[in-house]
This record gives C-alpha cells, sequence and structure tokens, in this order.
C-alpha cells in the first residue's frame, strides 16, 4: 500500500470487517433458506416414503423388497449411463448461462438439454430392452425376469427426460419449485404404486416403479414451462455441437453415476450370491433409512451450492469460504440426526418396515458412519467439478468404487450381511484420505477452524455412541444414545442462531428460541 495512503487505513478497515460479517451472515442465511426449503420437501417426503415402504414391506416382505431393491438397482444404473451426464453438466451449462444474463444462450441450452435428454431416454431404453434377457440372467441367474427388466426400459426413458427438465429448474436456481417436484413427484408415485403392489404382489413391483417414474416426467414438465425461456429456432447442426458440448462436459458426471450405480449393484449381486435375496431386502432397507436423513443435506447442497459454486469457480478464497460455509452448516444439521439414527435404529427399522427387518440394524449403524463422512468429503468434491477437473473427479470416483466393491467383497465373505456396512464406511474413509490433499492442491482449501471444532466434537460423539452398543449394556448404550443427540441437537441450534441475523429467522421460530433461552430476550 502506498504511503500516501495510510493515513485512512483504519476505519475502511472497520468497516470492510463488519460488512463483510454481516456478508457471511447473508450467505449462512442463504445455505440454510434452500436447505429449509429443499429439507422440508424431503421431510414431506421421508413422511410419503414412510408410508410406501411400509406399505411395500408389509405387502412384499424381505424377500419381495429385496427384488424391487434389485429392479431399482438396474434402473438406476441404466439411468447413470446418461443421466447423470445430463443432470450434472445440464446443470451446470445453464447455471453458467444464467450467470452471463445472455438470454439467447440461456434458450440454446435449454433447448439443446431437452432435445438431448429425449434422444437419450429413448436409446438407453431401447438398450435395455433389447438385451433384458441378458440382464435378467447376470442378475437373478435366470431369465425368468427379462419381461420384467424390458418394462423397466420405461422407467429409464421416463426418468431421463425428467432429468433434462430438472437439470434446467435447478439450473435457473428455482428451488422452490424443486421442492414441490419433489413432493408432488413423490405423492403421486406412492399413490399409483400401492396399489398396484396390493393387486399383483411382486408382479406389480416392476409396474410400479415405471409409474413412479412417469409421475417425475409429469411434475417435472409442469414446472419446467414456467421457467422463461426465449423462443429461438436451432438448425440441426447447432443442436449437434451444443449436444456435443453438453455430453463432452458430461463425460466425467457419466462416469461418476456409472461407477456409483455400478458399485450399488455389484454390492447388491454380492449379498444375494454370498447371503440370499432375503438378506439384499436387509441391505435394501439399511441402505434407505441409512441415506433418508443425511440424503436430504446432500440434496440441497447440490440444488443451491454447486449452481453457485460453479460462479465463482476461478476464484480460489470465494469458492473455498463457500464450501467451508456449506460444509459447516451441512455437519450441524446431519450430526444430531445420524446420532439419533445410531441410538434409536431399532424403532426406526420397524417404525419405516417391520419387526421382520430387524436384521439390518446393525448394517444400518455401519452405514450411518459412512454417511457421516460423506456429508465432509461431499462439499470439497464439489470443487473439482465445479473447476472442471474432469480427469481427476473420474480417477477419484474409480478409486472409490474399486475400494468399496473389494472391501464389500471380502467383508461380506467375512462378516455375512453386516460386511456390506462395513465395506462402506471403509471406502468412505479412503475417499476422505483422497479428496482433501487433491482440493488442498487445486485451491489451497483449508478447513476453517470453526468446522475443526464441530466435526470434532460430532464424529466422537458418533464414535462413542456407535461402539457403546457394542461394548455396554443396551440400556447404558441408548442413554448414552439419547443425551448425545439432545445436546448436539442444543449445540447446532445455538450455533445456527449465532451464525444468523434475527431478521433472517421466521418469527414464530424468534418466538420459540426466546421460550427456550437460544436468543435475548425481547426479540421480536
Amino acid at each position: 500500500m502506498s504511503s500516501d495512503a495510510e493515513v485512512s487505513v483504519a476505519p475502511p478497515v472497520v468497516a470492510s470487517a463488519a460488512e463483510l460479517a454481516a456478508a457471511d451472515k447473508h450467505t449462512y442465511g442463504r445455505i440454510l433458506k434452500s436447505s429449509a426449503l429443499i429439507g422440508g420437501s424431503s421431510m414431506l417426503n421421508i413422511g410419503i416414503g414412510i408410508l410406501r415402504t411400509k406399505a411395500m414391506a408389509l405387502l412384499l416382505g424381505p424377500a419381495g423388497f429385496g427384488l424391487m431393491g434389485l429392479y431399482g438397482s438396474i434402473v438406476d444404473l441404466a439411468v447413470s449411463i446418461a443421466g447423470t451426464s445430463i443432470n450434472g453438466s445440464g446443470v451446470r451449462q445453464i447455471a453458467a448461462a444464467a450467470a452471463s444474463g445472455d438470454d439467447q444462450r440461456i434458450a440454446r441450452t435449454a433447448t439443446a438439454l431437452r432435445r438431448t435428454a429425449i434422444l437419450l431416454g429413448i436409446l438407453i431404453a431401447g438398450l435395455l430392452a433389447l438385451f433384458s434377457q441378458k440382464v435378467s440372467e447376470l442378475t437373478f441367474g435366470t431369465d425368468q425376469h427379462a419381461g420384467a427388466v424390458a418394462l423397466l426400459s420405461l422407467a429409464v426413458c421416463f426418468q431421463l427426460v425428467a432429468g433434462g427438465q430438472h437439470a434446467l429448474v435447478q439450473g435457473m436456481r428455482r428451488i422452490a419449485d424443486l421442492a414441490k417436484m419433489s413432493v408432488l413427484g413423490a405423492l403421486y408415485g406412492t399413490m399409483i404404486s400401492i396399489p398396484l403392489v396390493y393387486f399383483l404382489r411382486e408382479e406389480g413391483v416392476a409396474p410400479s416403479l415405471v409409474c413412479v417414474a412417469a409421475m417425475s416426467i409429469v411434475t417435472s414438465w409442469w414446472y419446467a414451462r414456467k421457467v422463461r425461456i426465449q423462443p429461438t429456432a436451432m438448425t440441426v447442426s447447432e443442436i449437434r455441437r451444443e449436444a456435443t458440448s453438453l455430453l463432452k462436459l458430461g463425460g466425467a458426471f457419466l462416469a461418476s453415476g456409472f461407477l456409483t450405480m455400478g458399485a450399488a449393484y455389484a454390492i447388491r449381486l454380492i449379498v444375494v450370491r454370498n447371503v440370499g435375496l432375503e438378506a439384499a431386502g436387509f441391505y435394501s432397507s439399511g441402505w434407505t433409512l441409512g441415506g433418508l436423513y443425511v440424503g436430504y443435506i446432500l440434496q440441497a447442497m447440490g440444488t443451491d451450492f454447486y449452481p453457485r459454486l460453479v460462479g465463482v469457480a476461478n476464484d480460489n478464497a470465494e469458492c473455498n469460504r463457500l464450501v467451508n460455509e456449506q460444509a459447516h452448516v451441512s455437519l450441524l444439521l446431519a450430526g444430531p440426526g445420524i446420532i439419533g439414527t445410531l441410538t434409536f435404529a431399532p424403532l426406526v427399522i420397524v417404525m419405516f418396515y417391520s419387526a421382520k427387518f430387524v436384521e439390518a440394524v446393525e448394517i444400518l449403524r455401519w452405514i450411518c458412519l459412512g454417511m457421516a463422512l460423506r456429508v465432509i468429503t461431499w462439499p470439497m468434491g464439489y470443487i473439482i467439478v465445479a473447476k472442471n477437473r474432469q480427469l481427476i473427479f473420474i480417477g477419484v470416483e474409480l478409486v472409490w468404487t474399486a475400494t468399496y466393491v473389494g472391501l464389500g467383497w471380502a467383508c461380506v465373505l467375512h462378516f455375512g450381511l453386516n460386511g456390506a456396512g462395513i465395506a462402506f464406511f471403509g471406502s468412505c474413509v479412503v475417499h476422505g484420505f483422497m479428496i482433501y490433499p487433491i482440493v488442498r492442491g487445486h485451491s489451497g482449501f483449508r478447513w476453517s477452524a470453526a468446522n475443526g471444532k464441530t466435526g470434532l466434537l460430532f464424529l466422537s460423539s458418533i464414535a462413542i455412541v456407535f461402539c457403546s452398543f457394542y461394548l455396554l449394556p443396551p440400556l447404558f448404550a441408548i442413554a448414552i444414545g439419547m443425551s448425545a443427540t439432545i445436546l448436539s441437537a442444543f449445540y447446532t441450534i445455538r450455533t445456527l442462531v449465532n451464525l444468523l441475523t434475527l431478521d433472517q429467522i421466521p418469527r414464530p421460530v424468534r418466538r420459540l428460541l426466546v421460550w427456550l433461552h437460544f436468543a435475548p430476550l425481547g426479540t421480536s
């Protein structure tokens, strides 16, 4: 700084610090607002999911539920071949176009995205129908499910087309519409799928999945049409060029989605072949519940955080600040839920499914451990995606997949069904040790002091509660878990109140916080 400016140094520094603190609170408020919108819709989805999974569990039993999990894996794997690239690259391209403020660019990108999604949906669905017999033999060791697999091609097509619409809405950051899409799609799908399974039992599983996908395309179309896109005429060559750019960018997302869904599919095959179809039902139930609460946090992270991060990807300081803030809020929101799930795992299993699924309790606890680590590592992973480091992103996903499947094979052989949960936790540990030095090298990322304190508190609490169920009598372990859940919830509320300005908190919530002594008296 030049000497003639030194006289006026002090006042601007004080003012900028105050402005920076206000900006930080605004950012935290924004994160919490998007988390609340997506989280609120997820809570409604959880309620709808309770009804759906409870009904399916009672109607189908563990073996039938395992069959549904395998069918779902086939659909997810097929969709991941193209759908992940459309979603990931589509959101990135739409967000970048929206940030430029160029209406023509937005229109061209949206048109290419929609048409590419439709063409890919038809192509991938056709391939699944063509090879349905081979897929049935690979999955079940027999071709008797070939007809059901062929029917699932419709679900694949519907999901891919809906994914293109979802990417448009998300890229434009219409968070409220995304929340409504999620709830209505789940509600309509449940209303149709339960009667199908009730009347047709296992024969109705595949049709029910198709109906759920059909409802997703209806709701996504309804809200995507609300995005005002300037009409634009494009030639075939122009669409081809835009689609090529979209798919080229989506190569990393394609590889990631394929590896992730492929790993889930492989683990289910390992469980079926070594433990049985009923055990696959236990695994599916544990996996669903383990990711239920954390899933809404990760979903909110990807919905609003990812488009914002793309906009500042070239500014390392701002990029790292956003990641630290997102990780901080995610840890605060996820910690109490994970500890509570560890503590009340048997009750949660019976409530969501039935007493026949109690064998899923231990695998649920192992999955919860892995999910705790995912909350920490996922925000860092978005740095690689936002900076478009495709080869690095693919390499990380490849190592994680190989670790997960390799550990899954070894652990299931030695520990039975619980080995699948142990393998997931082990793969998350490997992923964490791998991702941190990578993002450190590319953006200079460091954990903030607040994240270090919060992470240490929650991870140590989770470890204590988990170990107590193996080392102490059940009643003592439950008492420790309940205490940890309550204390961690109080810590989360107090910390979040300190991160926000009072005007960012809804009035009814403010009154409740005053009554609980989390906010000063006189706050109105």
